[in-house]
């Protein structure tokens, strides 16, 4: 073979191992409706939770197809032929997702109303024998909630479509993913008002949907599919690159009723504090002590500005201690060396470590400060 050749063939063979790597990577279908759809920047804010799932899962282990569409239910996905592209493609080790119930409850189009005690699951049952006979695994998903609030309470609008999937996944043993449950908990810990910046809400527009989301509520309601199916299938986790600690569990509210010791916002300005040099050190500072009465928390945080010419003296320290620069220069020095550090600049003091700190040039030098609480 010809030494020039060489290269191509090696490429070509690295492209076609690529290939073949991915076309053993399990895909992921999604039958749905318009909450789960893709959208292109033209309808923005909204965007469905089924264009984010990829962004969860390894590209190189699954392959996200997502097939749902608006206003489509159950039924009229498979009268208008929207399962048959699905049905060519799915595969042995796929996995296909169904969500629907949405558009099944619109009782005056008949085109698209099942009942949900019988035609409902019948139709959902067809997507189910399909994977079946692929060798893919079904995953039923219930209607994702609304944001319909009435006097403070959030409304099911779901219940009997949700139920009927739930009946149908335990009498037929299909993987159930709890969506309606889910969301509905994460926008009862958000609150009404709150909860408007998930959905898509464009007041200068005159649109307020309770139904379809923004990009931040899509992400977040893929990220609950993702948090349910790992739970449903433990070996899923190795495969998923984004944190999936989201949502909050139906006791949120109670928790935090429980919880003695309120959590807070607070303004820096509202406890600066000048003071000299601590630990004998030039100057002056401003000492931003945060949070120094919480009580129970077991950590200090502090901001603490060097003016001009000021600095922190040097002394040794009886526990861990870190210093992050926001900005300004300094010279930090630690165990007898000297450090020029700067904005991003962070530094770890352990116990049996000396250090002092001087501030450098015009500008103050302002410090993250975060320590444990002294035990003694």
């Amino acid at each position: 073979m010809s030494i020039r050749l060489l290269p191509i063939v090696l490429l070509l063979a690295a492209l076609s191992c690529a290939d073949e790597a991915r076309a053993e990577a399990r895909r992921v279908f999604i039958a749905g409706d318009s909450t789960a759809a893709g959208y292109g920047p033209e309808r923005a804010p909204r965007n469905g939770w089924g264009q984010h799932l990829q962004g969860f899962l390894d590209p190189a282990q699954f392959e996200v197809r997502n097939h749902a569409a608006g206003g489509r239910s159950a039924r009229s996905f498979v009268e208008e032929g929207r399962l048959e592209p699905i049905a060519r493609e799915l595969r042995k080790g796929d996995v296909l997702l169904v969500q629907f119930g949405h558009n099944d409850a619109k009782v005056e189009d008949t085109r698209r109303y099942d009942d949900p005690e019988t035609a409902y699951p019948q139709w959902l049952m067809r997507y189910v024998t399909l994977a079946r006979e692929r060798g893919a695994t079904p995953i039923l998903v219930t209607p994702v909630s609304r944001r319909v609030w009435d006097f403070g309470s959030l409304l099911d609008t779901h219940a009997r479509y949700t139920q009927a999937v739930r009946a149908l996944a335990a009498r037929e043993q299909v993987a159930l993913i709890d969506l309606n449950a889910s969301s509905a908990d994460w926008l009862r810990a958000l609150g009404d008002e709150t909860s408007k910046a998930y959905f898509e809400h464009v007041p200068e527009r005159g649109v307020r949907d309770d139904t379809h989301f923004s990009a931040a509520g899509a992400t977040l309601v893929a990220c609950l599919v993702v948090r349910d199916w790992k739970a449903l299938d433990p070996s899923l986790a190795g495969h998923v690159v984004r944190d999936t600690d989201c949502g909050a569990p139906a006791s949120a509210r109670a928790d935090l009723a429980a919880q003695p010791h309120p959590s807070s916002v607070v303004h820096e300005r509202d406890f600066a504090r000048r003071q000299p040099g601590p630990h004998g050190g030039a100057g002056t500072t401003t000492a931003h002590p945060l949070f120094t009465d919480a009580p129970g928390l077991p950590f200090v945080m502090r901001k603490r500005v060097l003016h001009p010419g000021a600095g922190i003296g040097l002394h040794q320290h009886h526990k861990d201690e870190i210093y992050y620069v926001l900005s300004g220069r300094g010279r930090y020095v630690m165990d007898g060396k000297a450090y020029e550090v700067a904005a991003g600049n962070a530094m770890l003091t352990r116990p049996g470590s000396t250090h002092a700190i001087e501030q450098v040039g015009e500008d103050d030098l302002v410090l993250l400060i975060a320590y444990p609480v002294d035990p003694r």
